[in-house]
């Protein structure tokens, strides 16, 4: 049966690793691992870290998305506030065909 070890697990040995203050093979012992394992942690990480400095496309997305639920929050405020407007303003209009004065043009 293969062990799974978990991500921090994986980051603290390539960290290690990368340092170059022990050997693959003293980590290995170390952490209780297969060298090759260390090997490959710390390879992935040196491959992958310019990737953790990067906006991914699904954070722009994000924030875009985000943008527009703002100005469609904005746009809803603005629509109510005029429909609140026009409600007062139809009541007034028809308040005053009803009791016979002149009507609003």
């Amino acid at each position: 049966m293969r062990k799974h070890y978990d991500k921090e697990f994986k980051a603290k040995v390539a960290i290690e690793a990368i340092k170059g203050e022990k050997t693959i093979q003293e980590l290995a012992t170390l952490y209780g691992v297969h060298p090759n394992l260390v090997a490959l942690w710390k390879k992935q990480l040196q491959e992958n870290a310019p990737e953790l400095f990067e906006r991914t496309q699904k954070d722009k997305d994000k924030e875009a998305a985000q943008h527009k639920e703002e100005e469609l929050f904005k746009e809803i405020g603005q629509l109510q506030v005029e429909n609140e407007f026009l409600k007062k303003s139809a009541h007034i209009c028809t308040r005053q065909n009803h009791n016979g004065r002149a009507e609003a043009s």
